[in-house]
Order: C-alpha cells, then structure tokens, then sequence
C-alpha cells in the first residue's frame, strides 16, 4: 500500500517536471531557432544579402549553403543539449522526490504499522473472554430461551468479526510467505467439506483437476478459498460452483448479479455491496491481501453468477 504511495507522490512529481520542461525547452529550441535562421548570415564583418558581391554568385551559393548546414548542425545540438539536460533533470527530481515520498509517509507508516499491531494484540486477547463466554453458554444448557439464543448468536458475530480483524492485522504485519510441496487437491477437499453443514438445501457442485502435488503456500490459499465459500454460501440462492484447474481456482454462487459500478470496489476493506448483509466487508480485503502477498491474482465478475478467480 505504501509502495503504491510512494510510487503515486513520484509520477505525480514526474509529470508535472516532464510538463514543465517540455514547455521551456520547447520555448527555448523554438526562439532559438527562430532568432538564429531571422539574422542574416555574416562573412569577415560582411553581410550577405540577396544581391551580387565580390565573392561571386557561385562562392556565395556555396558559402549560404555551408551557412545553413551549419545552423543546422547547431539547431540539433541544441536539442540533444536540450534533451541531455531533460534526462538529467527528470533523474535528478525522481530521485529526490522518492526520498521526499520516504521521508513524507514514514510517520504515516509507523503510525499504520502501530495501529495493526495493537489490531492484532487487541485481537488475540479478545478471543480469550470470547471463547470463556461461549463455553459458559454451552456448559448453561438452557435451551429455547431466546435470550440465552442472542447471546450465543451475538457472541459467534464477535468471534468471527475479531477473527477477520486478527486475520487482517496479520496479512498487512506478515509479508513473507512459506511454500511447501502439498496435494492442492486435498487441501480444497477438506475446506470444502468443512461447509456441508451450512449448505443445507444448496448444492456444490465442484471440479478438482489437479494431478499430484504443488508447490504453494496452502494456508494462505486455504483461507482465501474458505473467505470465497464463506461469502458464496451467505450470497448464493441455489447454487455453487468450485473449479480447481492447474494454477487456476474459480468459486461461483447464483446470486443477485453485483452492479459493475459496485464490481471494482468489492475488494476494498469495509466495502459491502450489498448494505443489508451481515458482516463489515472484511473477508475479500483479506483474500485479495493474501492473494497479492502470495504474487498471485484475485479477480471478480459478475454476469449469470457472481465468479471470483484466483490465478496462483
């Protein structure tokens, strides 16, 4: 995010250097020139005029022709001179200005940094009363109370909220990443059976193509395909879609068709499309992060199903 930052501060930098130059150099070259083919030639304190001298019309021919090569020549060194200087400039302000970008979001970047640290302590101390207070609600047993229901339904709303937080305070912290050699294909299996209980009446229908093993970081791709099924199951009507093909996963869901001026911002964090759901729009900032941590592309459309990709 800071690197995008720092990049934007520079090329805007950049652009408005480049304008500036290109317009007083082109002032330059131009007026230069211009003043340079106006004044006519002199030779030995002479002025050369349209009419007969003492050289002869042949030599002054000759003399006006070696005049103008030379204006020429002197019109193209002055713009390589021009367009040297250019380059140098634009290497001199790229430079300073990325050190001026650095030195401008270092503040910014230690107080973000700060921030997703205390996110993810505050997170990991948060789950310790969560999982007290679940506990103590299983061990009650009281059933068809509607309270005791509000509580536990409210109590796994918190979890998963502080969950998604810790989760994404750790994807902004963590910038290295691990690859091992795995059975892709078991690793979709196995998330994808940790959802039957929530399908119910829905159906899954899924395609694993993906002989023998990858090498890849499966944790991370685990969590975004579990982030792709957690949003496909709450958004679905009837249907789910799940593709595995070499260095391709697609998740697909049939429900309502996302607008395309919403498309482009689904990725960003605490964006809901849809306002009713539940939820602070958390899960696919994440999966794009861990995505984009990974060197690998998380896409989004929405047509006859809403279908994320993940090209790993």
């Amino acid at each position: 995010m800071f690197k995008k930052l720092r990049n934007k501060l520079i090329l805007i930098n950049l652009g408005i250097t480049t304008v500036v130059i290109l317009m007083v150099f082109s002032m330059i070259y131009v007026v230069a020139t211009r003043n340079a083919d106006s004044r006519p030639p002199k030779i030995d304190g002479m002025v050369i005029q349209n009419e007969e001298t003492e050289y002869g019309e042949d030599v002054e021919n000759v003399i006006m022709f070696t005049i103008r090569e030379e204006k020429q020549a002197a019109a193209k060194d002055l713009l390589v001179t021009l367009i040297v200087s250019g380059i140098a400039i634009e290497v001199a302000v790229a430079i300073i200005s990325y050190v001026m970008a650095e030195q401008a979001i270092r503040p910014v970047k230690e107080a973000y940094n700060s921030q997703k640290v205390f996110i993810a302590n505050a997170s990991h101390e948060i789950k310790t009363p969560l999982a007290a207070i679940a506990a103590n609600l299983e061990a009650a047993d009281i059933h068809n109370n509607k309270w005791i229901s509000n509580v536990e339904h409210e109590t796994e709303k918190l979890a998963a909220l502080n969950a998604e937080l810790l989760a994404l305070a750790r994807t902004d912290l963590v910038t290295e990443t691990t690859a091992e050699e795995v059975d892709l294909k078991n690793v979709v299996m196995k998330t994808l059976e940790s959802f039957e209980p929530r399908l119910k009446k829905k159906t899954l229908k899924k395609t694993l193509n993906l002989p023998g093993k990858l090498k890849i970081n499966a944790s991370d791709f685990a969590q975004i395909l579990t982030i792709l099924m957690d949003n496909a199951v709450k958004y679905s009507q009837q249907e789910i879609v799940v593709d595995l093909h070499p260095h391709t996963l697609t998740v697909a869901n049939d429900g309502a068709k996302i607008e395309q001026d919403k498309l482009p911002h689904i990725f960003e964090r605490f964006y809901q499309a849809d306002k009713t759901a539940e939820g602070v729009g958390l899960g696919l900032s994440i999966a794009k992060s861990l995505a984009e941590r990974n060197g690998w592309k998380l896409t989004a459309a929405s047509g006859g199903m809403t279908t994320f990709t993940l090209q790993f």
